[in-house]
């Protein structure tokens, strides 16, 4: 009797458990579209700058903002708005996106006898006054975007030439790497030194080439032409990829890594797993999936308890604490989830680690510093310029508008039946 009063009791219960769950549901539904719109609107109203490029790095002692590879900052942050467009519908994000398109769009290289076609993807930073070429594929992806938004073709003709300008110039295929760098005065590929290693007196191939896989970039114009060289040229990088690899699932002999240190970047290597999923979604092969599940594996490990990665860690397993990276924590969680809709599991934990970190840390709206209001934390301390430089770095609210909607996608889209 007592069992049946008990079990009568639970049947009665169970419509208010329902209603809990749909109530906590709503009310997370609403926390992720607040962040997203209040983190697009910062990327819109804050970090486009009136010439319509990205202001980059925010010093915060100095309270100035200090460009850093523009054209790979603002194509990251078109990705963005595009996004944050496609959700929330809110026409301002897409307004922004085109006039930033514009400004990435004019870096075409019309009059140079060498460079015509190409963009000018210039670094900036320490790298100095020289093209790089994931420069410009790292910022590609945005405008691609973009053209499928506005369908201008401007947006998919100009990296698209550039990219073919790259192809023909800078891509050893065979060796399945591209160099990086071309000397914007002269136009010649710089295939013996690379500026990034200004101390190093011996340089080998992989010091001035890698496979340079980010952004897609050779997939993007297959898709955007139908050019089968351009995707053949995309499943050679991805294969050297998969060759080049190391057994913790990262690729150490290429910069930004640094293998005497054992130091790992905290987003170069998950765009190489990016690609790999992007060659798996396009041959099949599991073998990329495998590939970038190993990627996805480690930065699970580096994402400590409360969900942050920082921007230095270490293939054993140490962290540098000294700046925190939202966006690796946003572009950890992008890859985890493309991994779980492919059916690879073990990474819902770190998924929603990732979700409720960026929820939780960034600036508030109403910050009295409007160079930060609604911005994703992603700081980086550096010595600079004989002084320490601390800077709130783009990248974090870039990717993290993108997170947010994958993880909108992902969570409620479905139920939502957004655009």
């Amino acid at each position: 009797m007592k069992r049946t009063l008990r079990y009568i009791m639970l049947l009665m219960l169970l419509p208010v458990f329902s209603l809990c769950a749909d109530s906590e549901q709503n009310e997370k539904e609403q926390q992720v579209l607040k962040a997203l719109n209040e983190t697009a609107a910062y990327i819109s109203d804050v970090l486009i700058n009136e010439e319509g490029y990205s202001r980059c790095d925010y010093n915060l002692t100095e309270g100035r903002w200090y460009d850093y590879e523009p054209p790979w900052h603002t194509g990251q942050a078109i990705y963005a708005l595009t996004e944050a467009y496609r959700i929330t519908g809110e026409k301002k994000y897409l307004e922004t996106a085109v006039k930033a398109g514009n400004w990435w769009v004019g870096l075409e290289i019309k009059d140079h006898p060498k460079l015509k076609g190409m963009i000018n993807s210039i670094h900036g930073d320490h790298a100095g006054n020289v093209i790089v070429f994931a420069t410009m594929s790292d910022g590609s992806a945005g405008l691609y975007k973009l053209y499928e938004q506005t369908g201008d073709k401007r947006y998919g003709d100009v990296p698209t030439q550039a990219g073919d300008w790259m192809l023909r110039n800078m891509c050893l295929l065979e060796e399945g790497v591209c160099y990086d760098n071309v000397d914007p005065e002269t136009g010649e590929v710089l295939k013996e030194n690379s500026p990034f290693w200004p101390d190093k007196e011996n340089q080998d191939l992989y010091d001035v080439a890698r496979p340079n896989n980010e952004g897609s970039l050779f997939l993007d114009m297959y898709e955007y032409t139908g050019n089968d060289e351009y995707k053949d040229a995309f499943i050679t990088l991805c294969n050297s990829l998969v060759e080049k690899q190391g057994p913790e699932g990262l690729w150490m002999d290429f910069m930004p890594n640094h293998k005497e240190e054992g130091s790992v970047h905290p987003r170069f290597n998950l765009w190489y797993a990016e690609s790999l999923i992007n060659g798996y979604e396009l041959t099949g092969d599991k073998k990329y999936l495998e590939a970038a599940t190993k990627t996805a594996g480690i930065f699970a490990r580096f994402q400590d308890g409360r969900g942050t990665i920082y921007y230095k860690n270490f293939v054993d397993g140490r962290r540098d604490r000294s700046s925190i990276c939202g966006s690796s924590v946003a572009f950890s969680g992008l890859l985890w989830l493309r991994l779980r809709e492919h059916g690879v599991e073990g990474f819902d934990k770190n998924i929603e680690l990732s979700a409720d970190w960026i929820l939780k840390n960034r600036y508030a709206a109403d910050h009295p510093d409007p160079n930060l209001t609604g911005a994703v934390i992603n700081t980086r301390l550096r010595y600079k310029k004989g002084k320490l430089w601390y800077t709130q770095r783009d990248v974090g609210s870039t990717f993290g508008v993108r997170f947010l909607a994958s993880y909108y996608d992902y969570t409620f889209g479905q139920k939502a039946g957004h655009q």
